[in-house]
């Protein structure tokens, strides 16, 4: 299965922008039912939703369809999970997890309602937003020893940990990230590859700043990160073209490990003037990795 570069959010309640959704180019589409969603729009959103999923049966999909549903510890999200689960969404985000036990009962319900449904037993995965609690940031190595087979990967929220602390703002001076931010980012990071899944980055605010969406998410590929949240179809083609190689990295990959297969045996060779070992390898099949893990 390739990698999903871009997660782009479509508020379930909106037909006109719903209408659009095939036409963005995301990798996968996250049909929202919780914060975009007023709570007096949230039956019309269900009935919306699944109605969208129906229509683009699986394998027929340009873009994988996803399901954020409302908070597990909320009267609202089994009433979600009932009516959404039958259509076959590829995959819900679990929002406000407080870590892997979470994920696990959001698991057990989707193996009754599978089976209910007559959806594929286990073909609905799960992206928690891993952060979003004050407690959750000390739950997140706790993934990678949890067994969950429906975790398809982690990401991460700065607004609702703002809220959930009481803090003003989660920026600072500079306009940055605040070290408590930064701090459950690379946590993040860290729990996803831990894990074994993708290490999905959280939205880029500024919709309309393409440059700085674009060098962002290059520091976040740069990082480790494998993909991106979407808050706006513009965004789209920025993630998309910067969770990619460069031509010049893939060039470069090929011709370190080119150089490494000529020295069978060898744990470092000579490339352009330079000594590298077997981390520049590694480093090397990562990006010829990345090439087909997201080509589609």
């Amino acid at each position: 299965m390739a990698n999903i570069r871009s997660f782009l959010f479509i508020p379930g309640d909106s037909e006109k922008k719903l209408a659009k959704a095939d036409a963005s180019g995301a990798d996968a589409l996250i049909l929202d039912l919780e914060d975009s969603v007023a709570p007096a729009n949230k039956p019309l959103a269900r009935e919306l939703i699944p109605a969208f999923l129906r229509e683009r049966p699986k394998g027929k999909r340009g873009a994988e369809l996803w399901v954020r549903i409302n908070p597990l510890d909320t009267d609202l999200a089994l009433t979600d999970l009932a009516a959404i689960v039958a259509a076959g969404p590829d995959g819900l985000m679990l929002p406000k997890a407080n870590g892997p036990e979470d994920v696990l009962k959001l698991s057990h319900f989707l193996d009754a309602l599978e089976v209910q449904g007559g959806v594929a037993l286990g073909s609905v995965k799960i992206l928690p937003v891993a952060t979003e609690t004050a407690v959750a940031p000390f739950r997140l190595g706790d993934y990678a020893g949890a067994g969950l087979a429906r975790l398809l990967g982690i990401t991460w929220g700065a607004e609702d940990l703002s809220a959930a602390v009481g803090a003003s703002t989660n920026l600072d001076g500079s306009g940055q990230w605040a070290l408590t931010y930064r701090l459950v980012r690379s946590l993040t990071l860290l729990a996803a590859h831990a894990a074994g899944v993708q290490a999905i980055d959280t939205l880029y605010v500024d919709f309309k700043d393409d440059e700085g969406l674009r060098a962002s998410c290059r520091a976040a590929r740069a990082e480790g990160f494998t993909g991106r949240i979407a808050i706006h179809p513009a965004q789209v083609a920025g993630i998309n073209e910067s969770f990619m190689p460069s031509a010049a990295e893939v060039e470069h990959a090929r011709r370190v490990v080119a150089a490494f297969d000529a020295a069978p045996g060898t744990g470092t060779v000579g490339l352009d003037g330079k000594m590298l070992d077997i981390p520049h390898l590694k480093q090397a099949r990562n990006v010829l990795a990345q090439v087909g893990a997201y080509a589609r």
